[in-house]
């Protein structure tokens, strides 16, 4: 499949800057894989779509400020550090700006209390940064900043993303990215959930900032994607084991969910299990864990789109995305949302 397959045009004005309120007034558009109709509803009606008995599987890791703005020592000149992934306590892999500005062993000023060093290039403008400070993520969520994405734009920094940016379930710290799908949720969705005999269950896969990498290559199966971090319990492996005997469904909140849930299902079954999977799920591709797929309106040229592509086919995603254009539902993080049946 060519990369270019995936693109499509969006005007800038459906790319929503704000999260809906309540979370659950956010708009919800319901394809059916079998038939090719689409519906609109709203996401605090999603239940009225599901069986009892099915089950929703729901990502609970968390965000956390992984955005550090400071200076040089030296010279005083800007420099911000988007914290990837711990290497042991004090040092950690990040992405520094401006890299190519930024010596091997620069100081940075960051705060009062927190200093770092930046050390080795691992490229792609990453780079290994030291902080002698053991009590570092004390201090980060202390002075970090939300990782927004780049099209969410702020003039100046948002106290009110750091609540919206994740979701209310959200338990288990280590993702550079909320998993989107998932911050539609409240307690008023979950009560009407159980009440109609829906099972809720959850895994953790630490999204990390290769989520928002494109797919630059010319054929989607040539890009390669990023290895994040998950872990599938004892207890949730079981239930859906359940589900699947009795055929009830298995409904996937988000790409990181359906990327989890498939690295775990081997020889006719789901695994507890943890490490680091590089699912990566494109045309064509056979679903063996998730038979229902809710999941937000992704980027062109992405490998979330590509997942999408194979979930419901590249014609009916089409129709889907042409048709949330046209009557403006709002599109990315903190826009609206589909139910793929």
């Amino acid at each position: 499949m060519f990369a270019h397959e995936l693109n499509y045009t969006l005007p800038e004005e459906l790319i929503a800057q704000q999260p809906a309120k309540p979370r659950d007034s956010s708009r919800l558009l319901i394809l059916n894989r079998k038939t090719g109709e689409i519906k609109e509803d709203v996401f605090r009606n999603l239940p009225d779509y599901l069986n009892p008995g099915d089950v929703i599987v729901l990502n609970n890791t968390k965000v956390f400020p992984a955005r550090l703005l400071g200076y040089k020592e030296k010279t005083g000149g800007k420099v911000e550090i988007f914290l990837l992934k711990p290497i042991n306590k004090q040092d950690w892999i990040a992405l520094v700006k401006p890299s190519g500005k930024v010596p091997v062993s620069t100081k940075i000023i960051l705060h009062d209390e927190l200093t770092a060093e930046v050390q080795d290039f691992l490229g792609e403008g990453k780079r290994i940064v030291h902080f002698p400070r053991v009590n570092l993520m004390q201090i980060i969520h202390k002075i970090g900043m939300v990782p927004l994405p780049h099209y969410i734009r702020r003039d100046a920094p948002d106290p009110k993303d750091w609540l919206h940016y994740q979701a209310i379930y959200a338990k288990k710290t280590g993702s550079v990215a909320a998993p989107t799908a998932g911050l539609h949720y409240t307690n008023r969705v979950f009560k009407k959930i159980k009440e109609k005999g829906i099972d809720v269950c959850f895994i953790t896969l630490h999204v990390g900032y290769g989520t928002f990498k494109p797919i630059t290559t010319d054929k989607v199966e040539q890009h390669v994607i990023d290895e994040e971090e998950f872990f599938v319990s004892e207890e949730t492996a079981n239930l859906l084991n359940e589900k699947k005997k009795t055929d009830k469904n298995i409904i996937a909140v988000g790409t990181t969910v359906t990327r989890a849930l498939e690295t775990q299902y081997m020889s006719g079954k789901f695994h507890a299990g943890s490490g680091t999977t590089r699912k990566y799920i494109y045309p064509p591709y056979e679903f063996k864990a998730v038979d229902i797929l809710q999941t937000n309106f992704h980027l062109p040229k992405s490998s979330l789109l590509a997942l999408v592509f194979a979930f419901a086919g590249k014609d009916l995603t089409m129709k889907a995305y042409q048709y949330a254009i046209e009557h403006n539902f709002r599109f990315y993080s903190y826009g609206d949302t589909m139910l793929i049946l």
